[in-house]
């Protein structure tokens, strides 16, 4: 019970005995308590230490329970002084790495001016991406050109993802339509959309861009050369025509097969049109719900609604959810 205040089982059982029986010496302690003299011994060096314990004034050597009013306000006490003692050494040590991150930022040749950030290199991209990916906390919007992406390039992606979509940070990425040929990148995007992400598809895309919580954009310095660096930017003209340029370009892609070979033929599992869940689902979202609303009505995750929304787009083959809409009324399904 008392373990929060540093009083361990065995010590609190020895001090409650003292507590009902002062006079009782550690021979009489290790028969009711059935503890060897050695643990009995322990437990009151513990108390001891703890200031529950104190030298009896009526029989010299012998020692006395405190109180527990008494005794157990002081080791609240004390916690309460070692928390506020952390707290400075916490406090402290921000400072000083605040002061640190200040000082080793003269040192980079990616040092941010403005609103603006220069990342020469592959692993200077690849720490800001670690960074915002830590920061996250609603979406990322990711254009990915150039069809089949590299082995290096997946590999680093994967945690970030990863991390990301467990946190239900909404993934939305739009690969180029050459994926298809393979099976590498395509298995990525799979994985991903197994996982909650959102992956299209378009014949051409414009130049890759990665987009955090619509207030921080990194797109290649050279789009020809992306192990040249990258720009990282918060400057909010730049974010809006670059999320618009993404939104205009997810609305003409098309969703990602989960199982290209073995789509399905538009009906649901009992061979209906949908599927009861399916139905409540787009009827739910029909009316205007979010995801996140939908979700809480169906009790499932939201992870689970894009994934359910990409499945059933890919059997309308909707490039859109409104589309997606328009071709479930107009086959009846609703």
């Amino acid at each position: 019970m008392l373990e929060l205040l540093g009083l361990d089982a065995t010590a609190e059982a020895v001090y409650r005995e003292m507590l009902t029986d002062p006079d009782g010496g550690v021979a009489e302690l290790c028969h009711r308590l059935a503890l060897p003299e050695p643990v009995v011994r322990a437990a009151l060096h513990r108390l001891a230490d703890l200031a529950l314990l104190r030298a009896s004034r009526e029989q010299p050597g012998a020692l006395r329970p405190v109180s527990p009013e008494r005794g157990l306000d002081l080791l609240l006490r004390r916690q309460e002084e070692e928390l506020a003692r952390r707290q400075q050494e916490l406090a402290a040590t921000k400072a000083a790495v605040a002061r640190a991150l200040a000082q080793y930022a003269t040192l980079r040749a990616d040092t941010p001016t403005g609103g603006r950030e220069r990342l020469i290199g592959l692993d200077a991209v690849q720490d800001k991406l670690e960074v915002l990916t830590a920061r996250l906390t609603t979406e990322v919007l990711a254009v990915m050109p150039g069809g089949a992406q590299s082995a290096a390039s997946l590999a680093a992606a994967r945690p970030l993802d990863e991390d990301a979509l467990a946190r239900e940070v909404r993934l939305r990425t739009i690969y180029q339509d050459d994926i298809h040929d393979d099976p590498r990148t395509l298995d990525y995007a799979r994985w991903m959309t197994g996982l909650g992400g959102e992956v299209r598809t378009a014949p051409v895309l414009p130049p890759r861009m990665l987009v955090f919580d619509r207030s921080t954009a990194v797109v290649p310095i050279d789009p020809a050369n992306t192990r040249a660096g990258a720009l990282c930017t918060r400057e909010p003209g730049i974010i809006a025509s670059l999320v618009a340029l993404f939104e205009q370009t997810w609305e003409t892609a098309v969703p990602i097969a989960h199982d290209r070979d073995g789509a399905g033929d538009g009906l649901g599992a009992d061979g209906s049109a949908l599927s009861a869940d399916e139905r409540e689902l787009l009827r739910l979202l029909s009316t205007g719900l979010t995801d996140e609303a939908a979700a809480k009505r169906l009790g499932i995750s939201v992870r689970t609604v894009r994934r359910q929304m990409a499945v059933l787009m890919d059997r309308l083959e909707a490039a859109s959810r409104f589309a997606a809409g328009l071709k479930t009324a107009q086959r009846g399904w609703l």
